[in-house]
């Protein structure tokens, strides 16, 4: 049975909080620390770099969503590059996976910034608990229909943006200026692979627009205002990543930035604004990560129904009532609970980056390939994409295998997984479908 959407229920500017709440939840709280780890003092640059990858990989974005609006948004451009086949089921479920994870990557991030009010370490089991707290949280919203989920990210986007703006702003008036502190254990050369590998999480930071292709279905005139509200959310956060990393690279040393680099914000307050700055910031944090998380779900569980619609994975009730689209809701918000139980905030990012850049890849390739001349795309631009992708993945795993090759092993087994298991359903798929007994 096909899910029905309501069309018309999106206006631009919901969706254009949404595509910010995802991008912000995460990136800025979560990620200005690890990429400043791998770029070193040059961090502030790499958000720069990464914005500028992230146009070219855009815009095979903004092409196909201008000419196929549609609920399933990635997952549907895939089959159009594609046709129904292992590619394009198997990339759709990766970028459905990589925005899971990126769930459980703002989950715990919550976590981490709320327990800065009190002094906990970030190793504590409260982290994941809450992020688990805030999991159900989100859950419970998304149920209660898209104009919930629309007004209220609405509501919290505009919170953050000028929230966060104001933070950066009063950082960096206060230290003076862009320029760093002195860091009395000296600053590290950064090696251009580790710059490089920085792009892969910086670029994670960004991934967030690809959750408005979801909401081709219910956008208000969708083939006009698709393309420019991706445009918009991008644009909005490289302006607040530039901000707030100047006003991090302003306050403090490059060695306590990457010492609390799962809560460098917060970090960054304390000798500048005092407490009422690290209250003003975990605030943010949490409105951030929680409006973050909210938008994350609503799209994955649309993208998720739309390849259950399209027969390119399986689906069970397991006795629950309701649509599909429900049921969809409660499985993801599990595995994201799994995920912010055992995996922490450095294996989370990178997992997600690496699932992130494949599926991408595929993307502008099946564009390239197939879809080019008809949506009007350039070859030039295409591969550009293409190849920044596979060079910034590539830094991305040298550096994991020499530092933790444990999720390179992971997130190479996930990728079995799933081009296997997708060629395995689709097989069963066509074997059941040419039986006797299915055509009779």
């Amino acid at each position: 049975m096909k899910e029905e959407y309501e069309a018309n229920s999106l206006s631009v500017t919901s969706a254009v909080s949404m595509g910010t709440g995802v991008m912000i939840g995460a990136g800025i709280f979560a990620l200005t620390g690890q990429v400043a780890e791998l770029a070193g003092p040059y961090f502030p640059l790499a958000f720069f770099v990464a914005a500028i990858v992230t146009g070219f990989s855009a815009y095979s974005y903004i092409k196909m969503s201008n000419a196929f609006p549609s609920a399933g948004g990635i997952a549907m451009y895939l089959e159009k590059a594609y046709g129904r086949g292992t590619l394009t089921g198997a990339s759709a479920i990766l970028m459905a996976l990589s925005m899971v994870i990126n769930e459980s990557l703002v989950a715990r991030t919550f976590g981490t910034y709320t327990l800065q009010l009190f002094d906990i370490p970030a190793s504590s089991v409260l982290v994941p608990t809450l992020g688990v707290g805030l999991i159900i949280f989100a859950f419970l919203v998304n149920i209660s229909g898209n104009r919930s989920v629309g007004l209220f990210s609405l509501i919290m986007a505009i919170a953050k943006v000028v929230g966060i703006a104001v933070f950066a702003l009063a950082s960096l008036w206060i230290a003076g200026g862009f320029f760093p502190p002195p860091d009395p254990t000296g600053t590290p050369d950064t090696e251009i692979v580790g710059f490089i590998a920085a792009l892969a999480l910086a670029i994670l930071a960004y991934k967030g627009f690809t959750t408005i292709t979801n909401s081709g279905s219910e956008l208000i005139d969708p083939h006009k205002n698709l393309g420019w509200v991706i445009i918009y959310a991008i644009g909005i956060c490289f302006l607040i990543y530039m901000l707030v990393a100047m006003a991090v690279y302003s306050s403090l040393p490059l060695s306590q930035i990457v010492e609390a680099k799962d809560f460098a914000l917060a970090q960054a307050a304390r000798p500048l604004l005092g407490n009422y700055g690290l209250w003003f910031t975990v605030i943010l944090a949490i409105v951030a990560t929680a409006s973050g998380l909210i938008a994350s779900i609503f799209a994955v569980s649309r993208m998720l129904t739309m390849l259950t619609d399209m027969k390119l994975i399986p689906h069970r009730h397991f006795g629950m009532p309701g649509p599909i689209r429900s049921h969809l809701l409660v499985y993801t918000v599990v595995i994201a609970i799994l995920l912010t139980v055992f995996f922490d905030l450095s294996r989370i990012a990178a997992l997600g980056a690496i699932f992130y850049l494949v599926m991408d890849v595929a993307v502008h390739w099946g564009v390239f390939r197939h879809l080019r001349h008809e949506i009007g795309a350039r070859a030039a631009v295409l591969l550009t994409a293409i190849f920044l992708d596979v060079s910034i993945l590539g830094a991305f795993i040298w550096m994991r295998l020499e530092s933790d090759p444990f999720i390179a092993v992971i997130a190479s087994a996930g990728l079995l997984i799933v081009f296997v298991g997708e060629w395995a359903y689709l097989r069963t798929q066509s074997i059941s479908d040419n039986s006797p007994a299915h055509k009779h």
